[in-house]
């Protein structure tokens, strides 16, 4: 352990004890949402990661220390940041620490956290990975790295949104990272049930799920596995705004880590707000598997 990474006294005191422990990114909850509303989908998530008998974990960047599990007003100085506050990936962290600025946490951020804390499960709404136009602009997410490194469950409803899923399933096959689908054989496009690429393999429970993690760990196999989750309710018909989105980002000179939010909000408001109740319903849904997963882990030790 590192004096630059605290975990709370009761993350810590349930790692010691090897009870289960589930991370939680803060991404979400400064650029996820629009401004006040990333707050309250931040408390949801550790509400059903207890209801589950785990523990939340929620990751950030404050005051030079990067924090495993936050106090309400922690949670509340990041929620209040909002798009102040920097997306520490993998690599920013250190930066976050050293310049003293709030980091709000993303999938990779999070996993290298877990890697160092010992924090084996995690929740999120998509996972990072190949950007649509990798052709013309090689933009391929921090998150993938980290999924090859670090032993963890990561639960989430898919990709990005925004993603060449295609191309990021087939990085993840390359880099040994196994696709796991909850009683589902293809992979959910984040707002939508189907159309999106096979899942290596298909598991009808956290039990299940929990055995191939212990497996897959045991073999020698350092990798993470991406749990994917179908979203309830679902958005079949969001796919043309993506596309709306994303050409009005390009019109705009958004880019980088700038893609992510933008076409969130542009989401948000142009479908009346069904994107959002969506988000905000995978998003805790996923959390409450992942600690029904984290549980499940633990009973196998």
């Amino acid at each position: 352990m590192t004096e630059l990474l605290a975990l709370s006294p009761e993350v810590e005191e349930a790692l010691r004890d090897e009870r289960a422990v589930v991370a939680l990114e803060t991404t979400i909850v400064a650029h996820g949402f629009p401004p006040g509303q990333g707050l309250a989908v931040g408390l949801e998530c550790e509400r059903r990661v207890r209801a589950t008998g785990a523990v939340p974990a929620t990751v950030a960047v404050l005051d030079g220390v990067v924090r495993i599990g936050l106090a309400e007003a922690e949670l509340e100085r990041v929620s209040a940041a909002g798009p102040e506050a920097r997306k520490a990936g993998p690599r920013d962290l250190a930066m976050c620490v050293v310049e003293r600025v709030i980091g709000a946490t993303t999938v990779g951020g999070t996993l290298a956290a877990c890697q160092i804390a010992g924090v084996r499960f995690m929740a999120t709404g998509g996972i990072g990975g190949v950007h649509r136009g990798f052709a013309e602009v090689p933009d391929v997410s921090a998150d993938v790295s980290e999924l090859s490194r670090t032993e963890a469950v990561v639960v989430c409803s898919g990709a990005k949104s925004l993603l060449d899923v295609q191309a990021t399933v087939e990085l993840l096959e390359t880099l040994g990272v196994p696709v796991l689908g909850l009683r589902t054989d293809e992979l959910p496009l984040f707002y939508a049930m189907r159309g999106g690429p096979p899942v290596s393999q298909r598991a009808e429970s956290p039990e299940e799920v929990a055995q191939i993690a212990a497996a897959h760990w045991q073999l020698g196999r350092s990798s993470a596995l991406v749990l994917a989750r179908a979203p309830d309710p679902a958005l079949e018909d969001v796919e043309p705004l993506i596309e709306e989105a994303l050409a009005e980002a390009r019109r705009g000179g958004v880019a980088g880590q700038a893609v992510t939010p933008f076409v969130l909000a542009y989401l948000h408001e142009h479908s009346g707000g069904r994107t959002l109740e969506v988000n905000r319903q995978l998003v805790a849904d996923n959390a409450a598997l992942a600690g029904d997963v984290a549980v499940a882990y633990g009973r196998l030790r």
